[in-house]
């Protein structure tokens, strides 16, 4: 770790002091200069990417440390396009989200991994996790500093360009590649920033991470043995009929394999990569350390309490016995609903570290956006009342919105619901006041907000009037949903787009952050939103809010 902090104090030092230098610039530039052929009169035309001279690439080599980063890297505009953007084909890519579902979409085949997907080591110790942190943090500085020096020297107008250097294509591409191997904790703050608005996270960091949320690379079978025989013994391939060893899917915490049982029964078999949970604290502080230095992140986030809320989230989702009590439990509450199913799980093949449950069959939602108007709206309704259901009947809720947790069943007409890793629940107090803060906003009664707001904690009762407007504005939009007659309709609706414009000034004037429940809350509820308008459909949201709010208020009483 002290390592790792002189990392960050030279790329600080060395980025303050290529700022400063002009004579700095232009010798680091020679170096690169030197070795890669620029055509400026055409320099228009073609993508740079930095890289260091050919004796640094060397040193870094007898360190150990890889020089891909920093590799001469000069292609035309639609070569990049090529390699970034490569032709679609017939296959379904699948494991794409930072969601491991059980399940396997098409009844009719298996679903698998896409051909881009690769077997990868996950480093499984806390030094060679933090080794792969420090060298991003190296990378990092050296690419901002030599796009610093390029814009300095290269640019027809230099000066002009206000853009945060730190944004270069060569530091997203570092980004993704080391996410992309650590996984865990650092690709759940990736899913968090990726669903960022980006008045609030830079667009370029957003799309980054989003790279690394759709990452579905998988852990090498000799890795995957160790797991499963510290889990389930020795003999653990016993249990088993059949069982996949190249998993349907992968994700930031685990793989998920299929697996038949003897008697019969189809089954998904999640499997945690090892070092994840061990390595939860440790790899958001170094990750959030290395933000921090590029300024990646306005003061109105909070991010000390972003992070202390992702480490004890993904604390949840890694426990994977804890997984289990949560599904049963939904299976329990929603039993009543024949309209949503949720699997049930297999104790004697779960673990801390492995969990079993029944393989569902159905269509992801992706697949359900050009339905007829009957079968889109059948689900937007099932997914909003389970919401609904949640917030006001369970005081318990699964908040990841990602479209992976859900499958639509059309022979049965139901839902199908996956992965509860990252359900909790909330405190009985909680629910009333937030309860009464989202009807105040359906009765559009701005007052009730104001003061609802400050007795919940997302005010002070210290702030500026623009703070205090923007924070009741954004509130008033979300009951708009929930305020007007008959069925509210999210494909024309422009909600997400005005509370995307009044998070800048949120962001920019808070003095405290939002509670902590927010975070996961408010996370499911825009989430949905942005799935509904992806399902173009119309819904009766404030019939069915006013139904659930009577329920509530009489069983209260």
């Amino acid at each position: 770790m002290h390592a790792f902090k002189v990392s960050l104090q030279f790329i600080k030092s060395f980025k303050t002091a290529i700022e400063k230098s002009p004579k700095l610039q232009l010798d680091f530039v020679k170096s690169i200069g030197s070795y890669t052929q620029i055509n400026r009169k055409n320099y228009g035309q073609i993508t740079f990417q930095n890289s260091l001279d050919i004796k640094s690439v060397h040193t870094f080599q007898r360190r150990g440390l890889s020089t891909k980063p920093y590799e001469v890297d000069v292609l035309s505009k639609s070569q990049r396009e090529a390699e970034k953007y490569p032709p679609k084909t017939n296959e379904q890519p699948v494991g794409k989200s930072s969601s491991t579902i059980n399940a396997i979409p098409n009844p009719k085949s298996k679903q698998k991994l896409s051909e881009t997907s690769k077997q990868r080591k996950v480093p499984s110790s806390r030094v060679a996790r933090m080794v792969s942190f420090g060298t991003l943090a190296a990378g990092l500085g050296l690419g901002t500093a030599a796009e610093y020096a390029k814009r300095s020297l290269f640019s027809k107008n230099p000066g002009t360009d206000n853009s945060n250097v730190f944004f270069n294509e060569a530091n997203m591409d570092r980004i993704v590649d080391t996410l992309c191997k650590v996984r865990g904790a650092a690709l759940k703050i990736g899913q968090i920033l990726s669903i960022q608005d980006e008045s609030i996270v830079d667009p370029e960091i957003t799309k980054a991470f989003e790279r690394v949320r759709k990452s579905a690379d998988f852990m090498p079978d000799w890795q995957l043995q160790e797991v499963m025989k510290t889990e389930l013994g020795p003999n653990w391939r016993d249990n088993f009929d059949t069982f996949d060893s190249i998993p349907f899917a992968a994700a930031s915490i685990g793989q998920v394999h299929y697996g038949k049982l003897k008697n019969g029964s189809e089954v998904a078999v999640k499997v945690q990569y090892p070092g994840v949970a061990r390595g939860i604290n440790s790899d958001i502080e170094n990750l959030a350390t290395i933000l921090k230095v590029w300024n990646v992140f306005p003061k109105g986030m909070f991010l000390e309490n972003l992070m202390a809320v992702t480490k004890r989230e993904l604390a949840w989702e890694v426990d994977y016995n804890r997984e289990a009590d949560q599904t049963k439990k939904f299976r329990e509450l929603l039993a009543p609903y024949e309209k949503y199913y949720v699997p049930n799980v297999f104790d004697n093949l779960s673990t801390e570290q492995v969990f079993t449950a029944e393989l569902l069959h159905g269509l992801p939602l992706d697949e359900c956006f050009e339905m007829d108007t009957f079968h889109r709206e059948f689900i937007g309704e099932r997914i909003m009342e389970l919401f609904l259901l949640e917030l006001f009947k369970f005081n318990r809720m699964q908040t990841d919105p990602n479209w992976a947790n859900f499958l639509y069943d059309p022979d049965k007409n139901r839902l199908l619901l996956l992965d509860f890793g990252s359900s909790r629940s909330y405190s009985k107090e909680f629910i009333a006041q937030y309860v009464k803060l989202l009807n105040a906003a359906r009765e559009n009664n701005r007052r009730d907000v104001l003061s609802l707001s400050r007795e919940l904690g997302f005010l002070t009762g210290y702030e500026s009037k623009i703070m205090e407007e923007a924070h009741i504005d954004a509130f008033m939009t979300v009951g708009e949903i929930f305020r007007n007659e008959g069925r509210y309709n999210f494909e024309k609706q422009n909600v997400t787009a005005r509370i995307k414009k009044l998070a800048e000034t949120i962001t920019n004037h808070r003095l405290c952050p939002p509670p902590e429940e927010i975070y996961s809350l408010h996370r499911k509820l825009f989430g949905l939103f942005w799935l509904f308008s992806k399902l173009k459909v119309s819904l009766p949201c404030s019939e069915m809010f006013a139904t659930h709010y009577d329920q509530y208020l009489q069983e209260k009483d």
